[in-house]
């Protein structure tokens, strides 16, 4: 196979992960009862252990008043908890609440373990390409992004 088709199978195949990517968190916000954007935040969260709303925010990419309906949404939907920070009592931080924890790695777990089994399938130094790929395949994508959000 020429090196055009290979480029273009590779990204046949980066774009056919892509959209595989979001029919699972289609169906994770499904498990969750949630929209989308409520499934990046539940993420979001799970990842920094504690956010205030601000950092959630910037983080997330919304603006403080649908962070915090979201928030409120989310804590309503037993999703998230909001409590007063250890360290700086003025400050309220959200975190997960154990039944969102435990439901995230039901979903995301295995996926993890499926996902890592493909991978030991290869050499180290195949893998190091492929790690090489994501990274500046992630790194162009939010570059492509922040090109989008400017139009």
């Amino acid at each position: 196979m020429s090196k055009q088709s290979l480029v273009t199978e590779a990204t046949l195949a980066a774009a056919a992960s892509g959209a595989a990517s979001d029919v699972v968190d289609e169906a994770a916000a499904a498990a969750f009862g949630v929209n989308r954007t409520d499934l990046r935040i539940i993420g979001l969260v799970a990842a920094a252990e504690t956010l205030t709303a601000g950092e959630l925010a910037t983080r997330a990419r919304l603006s403080p008043a649908a962070t915090t309906t979201a928030i409120q949404r989310l804590t309503h939907a037993g999703h998230l908890t909001r409590r007063t920070a250890t360290e700086d009592r003025r400050r309220a931080v959200v975190e997960l609440t154990q039944a969102a924890a435990r439901l995230l790695e039901e979903i995301y777990a295995p996926i993890e373990r499926a996902g890592r089994a493909i991978l030991e399938d290869y050499s180290a130094e195949q893998l190091e390409l492929v790690v090489e790929v994501l990274r500046r395949g992630a790194e162009m994508q939010l570059g492509e992004a922040e090109r989008i959000r400017g139009l």
